[in-house]
């Protein structure tokens, strides 16, 4: 089932499912840093511009085997990337605005869930193709933006979570409260101390 709607008997494997991913993801990110740290900043690769530098920086330093690896790695996060997050996009808009939404839906019963799903595939796909577009530069300020956004996001969820109209039981604990305010807190000010960065930084 791929609807956002969640039971009372699925909660807590849903919970469950979502911290464990949390964590897993952070640890991925963590190890990433390490490794580009150990290999590629230690042996003066300091300006990597696209995917293809990186691939080639490691080929040299950890050998063939991790090229390739790579390689795979990279494949694998652009196909996840290229169907979950327009999938994610998709739920989001659909259930905002009150259209039917689930890939367990026929096409016929929900339209407009498909089209813009498919739209938005199309649209990344385009951008892809455009010659010499500088594609690390778009995904590092995309993700600029994802974090600078993040706290608004935390704000309105935190607010919701604790309406005991709206989630009975399951609302937010004292201790689930105070780690989910003290992230966003910490999120702001880090937005921010990035905001003033550039205001003093002219933008660079």
């Amino acid at each position: 089932m791929w609807k956002k709607a969640v039971t009372k008997r699925q909660y807590k494997a849903s919970r469950l499912d979502v911290i464990v991913g949390c964590i897993f993801t952070d640890l991925v990110a963590w190890f990433i840093i390490v490794a580009c740290a150990a290999t590629l900043f230690v042996h003066g690769f300091h300006n990597i511009t696209s995917a293809k530098d990186a691939a080639e920086a490691l080929r040299p330093l950890a050998g063939q085997y991790a090229f390739i690896l790579f390689a795979l790695g990279l494949f694998n996060a652009a196909l996840f990337s290229a169907t979950i997050l327009p999938l994610s996009t998709v739920y989001t808009v659909c259930e905002g605005l009150g259209f039917e939404s689930g890939l367990d839906n026929k096409f016929s019963e929900a339209p407009v869930f498909y089209w813009l799903y498919t739209v938005l595939i199309a649209l990344g796909a385009g951008v892809i193709l455009i010659p010499n577009l500088p594609l690390f530069k778009i995904i590092l300020g995309s993700q600029v933006v994802n974090g600078m956004v993040l706290p608004f996001v935390l704000i309105f969820m935190l607010l919701l979570i604790n309406k005991k109209d709206l989630m009975g039981k399951y609302v937010n604990s004292a201790l689930m409260n105070l780690l989910a305010w003290t992230t966003t807190v910490v999120s702001i000010v880090l937005t921010l101390i990035y905001v003033v960065g550039l205001v003093r930084g002219g933008g660079s």
